[in-house]
């Protein structure tokens, strides 16, 4: 199925503390991702980057109480839950550019409001579901799974509308390898289904992606799908900020695409954390291009 697809820039560096992932959307861009998702057919709109405030790098290297950036991080995801909202609207499939993966706080914000049960996929090497209480980093992109289940920063929670975005029962996490404490716990508390590198090596990424669509077909009106970078072996894509040894492969990342393709049921898309400034050549844009192309059905005969 050809789709209208919104490229959507969100060049926020402000969820962690390592400069250059602002440039994610423009290295991604670089990378070819219009001229190769318009090779499969699709209709690409480029809405460019969202606004995201002005880096001032004396606060943002100098010590912070509470959450690290906040204002800033809450400007974005405002902007951008209404750039996400507006594609849905049009009938788009909204494919915001990160910027680190607290912006998936305001895509997903934006996006949830137009479904009644919207399912999410997290494909990440981390859970991401930290409260400030249990963070003494601060960073906000170790969060939004969690703000977006409804606990955490009040103001965060009540982006785009006052409730939870996601139900836990919803949540499919792929790829785990370094979880926290309180994110372990949290997990077992409320039966989040997860999938974590021992559970693919025992069943393989084939089944991992089948069981994960089957738990949320028939129970989901749309299937967002969140995908960070660092969820791929950094072997593969060093240009991320918070690599974790012993990730999914290059293949069976392409695989996982290509099998969520198939499905016909991810109705809109995240890709984060990719960090030009610390990458070899814009290799791991290159990467993250290329794994778009397998989710949007690209093929080699």
């Amino acid at each position: 199925m050809k789709r209208t697809i919104d490229i959507i820039g969100a060049p926020s560096t402000y969820g962690q503390r390592k400069l250059g992932v602002d440039f994610g959307p423009d290295a991604i861009r670089y990378a070819g991702i219009v001229e190769r998702i318009e090779a499969i057919g699709h209709k690409i709109e480029d809405k460019g980057n969202i606004d995201v405030p002005p880096m001032d790098l004396k606060k943002f290297h100098g010590a912070q109480k509470g959450l690290r950036n906040l204002d800033e991080i809450i400007a974005m995801s405002k902007n951008l839950s209404e750039a996400t909202s507006e594609s849905i609207e049009s009938d788009h499939f909204p494919l915001t550019l990160g910027g680190d993966h607290s912006i998936a706080i305001g895509s997903i914000s934006g996006i949830s409001k137009h479904y009644n049960n919207l399912g999410v996929i997290w494909y990440d090497a981390h859970g991401d579901l930290n409260v400030p209480e249990e963070s003494p980093s601060g960073n906000v992109h170790g969060m939004p799974l969690r703000v977006l289940l409804g606990e955490g920063n009040e103001s965060l929670v009540n982006i785009a509308y006052p409730s939870p975005k996601v139900k836990s029962e919803n949540v499919v996490l792929i790829g785990m390898r370094d979880l926290d404490h309180g994110e372990r716990s949290y997990i077992k508390e409320n039966n989040i289904k997860t999938y974590t590198m021992a559970d693919i090596d025992r069943l393989g990424i084939e089944k991992v992606i089948t069981e994960a669509i089957d738990y949320l077909e028939d129970k989901t009106d749309g299937i967002h799908f969140s995908l960070d970078v660092d969820g791929v072996d950094p072997t593969e894509t060093p240009g991320t900020g918070t690599r974790v040894l012993g990730g999914l492969t290059y293949r069976e990342s392409h695989y996982a695409m290509e099998l969520l393709h198939q499905s016909n049921l991810i109705t809109s898309m995240d890709i984060v954390e990719v960090n030009p400034l610390i990458d070899q050549n814009n290799h791991t844009a290159e990467q993250a291009v290329s794994l778009l192309g397998s989710f949007f059905g690209e093929t080699l005969l």
